[in-house]
């Protein structure tokens, strides 16, 4: 039986993509030969998205819930997820159902067959307006400009991480933007993979021109200045 993994999706006013999400990714996983738990952090929405994250939990053994009372924001989310996370590769991904479910085994099995710490995704024939490409583009231009990263990406949260790793990593405002670049400077082992991308369906878009570049050059600063001050901390291999 293969070892565990943990998905952890966060949620903020996400009622009508839960169930047909949820539903899509437990019959893709039962049918792989992978054991699995999905951690799904409500982000306190103003919705119904609790509700239905609790019908869900309810409905499939894998699930579990976590509430945050108000909204955190997306990293606060992923870092209490990474609390919960029981299994030795943790998957990220948003709860918008933008991204395949089958993709997500393929970051896994590109981890494993290639020792690495993190595999993150790149979205293929990108399916969103050019309001959210054009400053994606930017800031992934700016982003390697500033932090040498070498990152194509770093907007796709679909990413498959080893999740010993995740403990070194600081938590802060725009983390789960940043976290290839941090594992990164820490000395891991990142990989990328290209994988599928879908319109949203259903609900928002929850970051606008502001938080997608303006906001994104100070945060890229802030993490410039982690990167000079970090120590490597590398994986002891097994």
């Amino acid at each position: 039986m293969e070892d565990m993994i943990s998905i952890i999706i966060p949620f903020f006013n996400e009622e009508k993509n839960i169930a047909p999400l949820i539903e899509e990714l437990i019959t893709e996983l039962r049918s792989s030969n992978l054991r699995f738990e999905i951690i799904c952090v409500d982000d306190g929405s103003t919705d119904n998205t609790k509700d239905e994250l609790m019908k869900q939990s309810k409905k499939y053994p894998e699930i579990k819930l976590v509430v945050h009372k108000t909204n955190f924001g997306q990293s606060a989310a992923y870092a209490t997820g990474f609390l919960f996370a029981k299994g030795k590769i943790t998957v990220t991904m948003d709860g918008d159902m933008q991204y395949y479910p089958k993709d997500l085994l393929l970051l896994v099995r590109k981890l494993k067959n290639h020792d690495a710490d993190a595999v993150c995704g790149i979205r293929k024939k990108r399916k969103d307006s050019m309001i959210k490409k054009i400053p994606s583009k930017l800031g992934n231009m700016l982003r390697n400009f500033i932090l040498k990263d070498h990152i194509t990406d770093m907007g796709c949260t679909l990413r498959a991480i080893r999740t010993e790793v995740l403990r070194e990593i600081p938590v802060f405002n725009g983390m789960h933007r940043f976290l290839p670049s941090i594992l990164k400077f820490q000395g891991y082992k990142v990989l990328e993979c290209e994988v599928g991308h879908r319109s949203r369906l259903y609900g928002k878009s929850k970051y606008g021109i502001w938080n997608r570049f303006f906001g994104y050059l100070l945060d890229c600063v802030g993490v410039w200045w982690l990167k000079k001050r970090t120590i490597p901390a590398y994986r002891i291999k097994d």
